[in-house]
């Protein structure tokens, strides 16, 4: 059952999408949600299907308190590395909230302070609380988004289909065609060859 951290406080959930991904950026999200709201299929994105996930979207846009999203590019990611790019893009998020939060709840296990905003870092936070799993829902589909956009400029590695994550096709057309610009540098792509059994 998904809860409210703390009804007492001003609770911003955050959450990030495209880790995993050997091309384009990484996505953020922070939601503050008031402190009762429910929907039956709120639950971390994963959980959820393209659908459940494109009808939830605007719901939580609509009745959060306040949210945010941040993309940080492949470019900075090369720079920085990718975990630290996520935190970037989180703190980004909850810089860009209407409402300053009294406390930050987030997925995961790593995170730096952001100004003298308490936090608490939470494993599967986003199947626990639901500022995180409303976080993490609007950071997978605006990410999705912007990945099937770059699709139509390289239709070659499918990434309407793998939003970038190391599939199959995706590998494939690393094979074939190379890296395109929007690939992550640093990040140490498998051999494709070998991956996909050559």
């Amino acid at each position: 059952m998904l809860s409210y951290y703390d009804t007492k406080l001003v609770v911003a959930g955050t959450d990030e999408a495209g880790r995993g991904c050997l091309a384009g950026p990484v996505t953020a999200a922070a939601v503050i949600l008031p402190p009762h709201f429910k929907h039956p299929l709120l639950n971390d994105s994963k959980q959820l299907n393209k659908k459940q996930r494109a009808l939830l979207a605007p719901i939580i846009k609509q009745e959060a308190l306040a949210y945010a999203v941040a993309h940080i590019s492949h470019m900075v990611i090369d720079e920085i590395n990718i975990l630290n790019a996520s935190i970037m893009a989180m703190h980004k998020c909850i810089e860009t909230l209407t409402i300053r939060p009294e406390f930050i709840i987030v997925d995961g296990n790593r995170f730096k302070p952001y100004l003298d905003i308490p936090y608490r870092t939470v494993i599967k936070g986003d199947g626990i609380y639901s500022s995180i799993a409303a976080a993490s829902i609007l950071a997978k589909t605006e990410r999705d988004l912007f990945m099937e956009t770059l699709h139509v400029e390289y239709p070659q590695y499918s990434w309407n289909q793998n939003k970038g994550y190391p599939t199959k096709k995706h590998r494939l057309g690393i094979v074939s065609y190379g890296l395109s610009p929007y690939h992550r540098k640093t990040f140490r792509l498998l051999n494709p060859m070998q991956s996909l059994g050559f």
